[in-house]
């Protein structure tokens, strides 16, 4: 994974811990059913595999393009961000990120390593990504990093992948940059 090399310390830090999952990932599942989406995709945020979810998150996130992101969302998704803020629906996931794409995290970006996918039938599967944003000189706190766990659930219709549900944990404290691990 080039991503994997990208990270550097973000993933050797974790290759120590218990909780790290890399390496396990397990064969791909046949795939193959009927899908429904609310707006139309782009090449970017295609998702033919759940394991394409991080790179799609991240390509949407990196261009700052908040229909890119939604469009990677089931109608009805939900997402729990880095804060706890939970909030359902792609409009509410749209109206969530929006606002801070347009401020603080106009100049940010982030750097997606997938951990692992978990099928859950031939047609869903959760992943766990590692996730590093990047804010910029845009930030109140200036530039710096803060790594988080995403957890997705992800399921097809038709050719095509969406997520069904996020939940983000933080790793590091969002406002000092210090490392939190709990055991």
């Amino acid at each position: 994974m080039r991503e994997r090399a990208a990270l550097g310390s973000f993933s050797q830090l974790f290759r120590s811990t218990a909780i790290n999952m890399a390496g396990r990932l397990p064969a791909a599942v046949p795939y193959g059913s009927k899908r429904r989406t609310h707006m139309a995709r782009s090449h970017m945020t295609s998702m033919k595999r759940p394991e394409d979810a991080p790179e799609a998150f991240q390509s949407a996130w990196n261009t700052h393009d908040m229909e890119a992101f939604g469009a990677l969302f089931h109608d009805d998704a939900t997402f729990v961000n880095r804060f706890g803020h939970y909030v359902r629906g792609v409009g509410e996931i749209i109206a969530l990120h929006r606002p801070i794409h347009e401020t603080i995290y106009r100049d940010s970006t982030l750097k997606n390593e997938l951990i692992d996918t978990v099928p859950i039938g031939d047609r869903a599967a959760i992943i766990h990504f590692w996730s590093r944003l990047i804010a910029g000189a845009a930030h109140p706190s200036g530039p710096h990093e803060v790594d988080t766990l995403i957890l997705a659930v992800l399921t097809q219709q038709d050719d095509f992948w969406q997520i069904q549900a996020v939940e983000n944990v933080t790793l590091t404290n969002p406002r000092t940059g210090e490392i939190v691990l709990r055991g």
